[in-house]
């Protein structure tokens, strides 16, 4: 028989539900942060970096930056958090595109609030200038922000590669 007089909001509940929610992507490794608003008795505001592998295109890796907000609402995942982020994705060793890829295909995904706002990066082909472009976007349920950040990866040769990966798009 149920036990309907135990607290719905207890510590092992509220636990599940912040790391049910997630923060960064399973693939991605927070690297720093940088505290922008001092708060007394609670966590403070900060710009957050972190690191992931774009899971289709092996040697090259992305970096992106954005805001957190602090504060007990911030702390038990409650707060809304900004749409600013920055993103720059580096050639970081030989390129091999392990599968075909999509135009605006998600190679990133973050919640930023508690349902209705998420963090994206979609990965584009630029096949004139054999480059792989990257956005980064907040995204809502009713109501998107026009604020983003890209960057683009030319593809080169890796030092002693003897081919050059090209970027295709299957249409």
């Amino acid at each position: 028989m149920p036990n309907f007089s135990a607290p719905l909001f207890t510590t092992t509940n509220v636990a599940f539900l912040l790391l049910s929610l997630g923060g960064f992507a399973a693939d991605a490794r927070e690297i720093g942060s940088v505290d922008t608003k001092f708060n007394l008795l609670s966590p403070d505001d900060s710009i957050n970096l972190a690191v992931f592998d774009d899971p289709k295109v092996e040697g090259v890796a992305c970096y992106i930056s954005r805001a957190q907000k602090g504060g007990y609402r911030g702390a038990l995942g409650l707060a809304e958090d900004t749409s600013d982020a920055s993103i720059a994705c580096r050639q970081v060793g030989p390129v091999t595109i392990k599968e075909p890829i999509e135009n605006g295909e998600s190679v990133f995904r973050e919640r930023r609030s508690l349902v209705f706002k998420s963090l994206k990066v979609l990965r584009y082909c630029d096949p004139v200038h054999n480059a792989l472009v990257y956005l980064a976007y907040s995204e809502r349920v009713i109501e998107g922000s026009p604020k983003n950040s890209i960057s683009a990866v030319a593809i080169q040769r890796w030092e002693a590669e003897e081919t050059i990966a090209t970027c295709t798009v299957d249409d």
